[in-house]
């Protein structure tokens, strides 16, 4: 049986699928499997704060993240690149900084986050 907030969660996904069909054509509709990939790359809360963290800014370093969330470094390090690998984040390289911007797929995924 499933509980309240798990039955609301599903909702909430339902709602953001048909979001999509109505913004996107549907031959552009990506698959429920290409849908997954960035739920679950942003199922956790940290993965969360970073999307919010980097949505108000031009691009951050790692070690900026890291001190404003007051989380360990390689943490950091190994939840962005989950949202790297699920699309939502970009990265690039400056000199030794990887500097992290959101991806068209992740401020698609703030504006959603946000209808919460």
């Amino acid at each position: 049986m499933h509980n309240v907030d798990s039955i609301s969660y599903y909702k909430n996904i339902l709602i953001f699928l048909r979001m999509l069909e109505c913004s996107v054509n549907i031959k552009n509709m990506k698959t429920a499997k290409q849908l997954e990939r960035y739920f679950k790359g942003s199922a956790n809360h940290r993965r969360i704060e970073i999307l919010l963290l980097v949505n108000g800014s031009e691009g951050v370093s790692l070690d900026w993240i890291s001190k404003k969330l007051g989380c360990n470094f390689k943490t950091i390090s190994q939840h962005t690149r989950r949202l790297v690998q699920a699309g939502l984040l970009n990265k690039k390289y400056k000199g030794r900084e990887v500097i992290h911007t959101l991806s068209p797929y992740g401020k698609r995924f703030i504006s959603f986050i946000k209808t919460f």
